[in-house]
């Protein structure tokens, strides 16, 4: 008699469904790292009213839904203050990356055995990995932001970051290698840019430490 086919989330995971969670996890978890409220929140949204199985039954529970949701509009307005920004990414930095962790060990199902055990805690230290990585990257980028003295930049940056958060947790629900890809890309223009900043801050910062200290030419002739 053979064993029953494994099923989603709830029973041991066949080698092709490592697989296929694989993007699920490090996409989500990426993504966590720059807004992990509203990763929970539209996860819990799309499976409780898009009948997706990949999202686990406890993120379509109304209770989450409604805290994820409420913080979710407080970081949507502290994350476009500058300074405020950075004091919440700094808070953030212990949270997005638990999240992010628990999602992965949700997203593994039920453990039964060891060997399902660990592969729990193994998506959950790829969840959390990615979730800092991307974490740490916002961070470097707004710090960069934030030396400009105008607001708009930042309010940008920030519309920008929630757009992509929502739109790349409804790709990977459909199309979950691609949205990796796209977030692979996304991660790597991030670490660019915090480079790219950060020699503008640089550059900027020695011009103004530098303006009025040159020595005026000297008026004094050569005479002969």
């Amino acid at each position: 008699m053979t064993n029953p086919s494994p099923t989603p989330y709830g029973s041991p995971i066949a080698y092709s469904e490592r697989v296929e969670l694989l993007p699920l996890v490090l996409t989500s978890g990426w993504a966590s790292g720059i807004n992990a409220y509203a990763v929970i929140t539209m996860l819990g949204l799309l499976g409780r009213y898009g009948g997706l199985d990949q999202v686990p039954d406890s993120l379509q529970n109304p209770a989450v839904l409604i805290i994820a949701g409420g913080l979710f509009l407080v970081e949507f307005v502290t994350d476009k203050i500058p300074y405020v920004d950075t004091a919440w990414d700094t808070i953030s930095t212990f949270i997005r990356p638990t999240l992010a962790a628990m999602l992965g060990y949700l997203f593994a199902g039920q453990a039964d055995t060891l060997g399902e055990a660990a592969d729990q805690w193994w998506y959950a230290f790829l969840g959390g990995g990615a979730a800092l990585a991307s974490h740490l990257v916002k961070m470097g980028i707004r710090l960069g932001v934030n030396a400009s003295p105008e607001p708009v930049t930042n309010v940008t940056v920030s519309l920008g970051e929630d757009i992509t958060v929502v739109a790349i947790i409804t790709l990977v629900l459909y199309h979950p290698w691609l949205a990796l890809a796209i977030a692979v890309l996304l991660f790597a223009i991030g670490i660019t840019s915090v480079f790219v900043l950060f020699r503008l801050v640089r550059r900027g910062w020695r011009r103004w430490r530098n303006r009025g200290t040159s020595a005026p030419p000297s008026s004094e002739g050569t005479y002969v």
